[in-house]
């Protein structure tokens, strides 16, 4: 039964990314209520999944077998998330910054 697990696991992951109904499955639902180039989009569809999956796992085989990778790509997404939190906490603290040059509350109207 040890060998089953690693396909389970597989198999649920793979379903949990391809039946959530994200912007790619949303348009390939699109064209096939359209009937318009259905098969050129499923298949186009299909070779980028499997071709993105492919790198996903070897990216993941690259990083169990490299340690420093790991590290780096740990400290990568520290540095990048605490870099966001900082940008998202500075623009919460002005948020006038989301009014464009043209807005209402400007006092001048979109043309110049």
């Amino acid at each position: 039964m040890s060998t089953m697990s690693p396909y389970l696991t597989g198999l649920g992951t793979g379903l949990g990314l391809i039946v959530a109904i994200g912007a790619q499955n949303a348009w390939v639902l699109r064209q096939g209520l359209r009937r318009e180039h259905v098969g050129v989009v499923v298949a186009v569809c299909v070779v980028g999944d499997v071709g993105l999956i492919a790198a996903g796992t070897v990216g993941i085989g690259v990083i169990s077998s490299s340690p420093w990778v790991l590290r780096v790509l740990r400290w990568g997404g520290v540095v990048y998330l605490l870099a966001f939190a900082l940008r998202s906490f500075r623009s919460a603290l002005r948020p006038r910054a989301l009014e464009g040059e043209g807005s209402a509350g400007s006092g001048r109207g979109p043309w110049p």
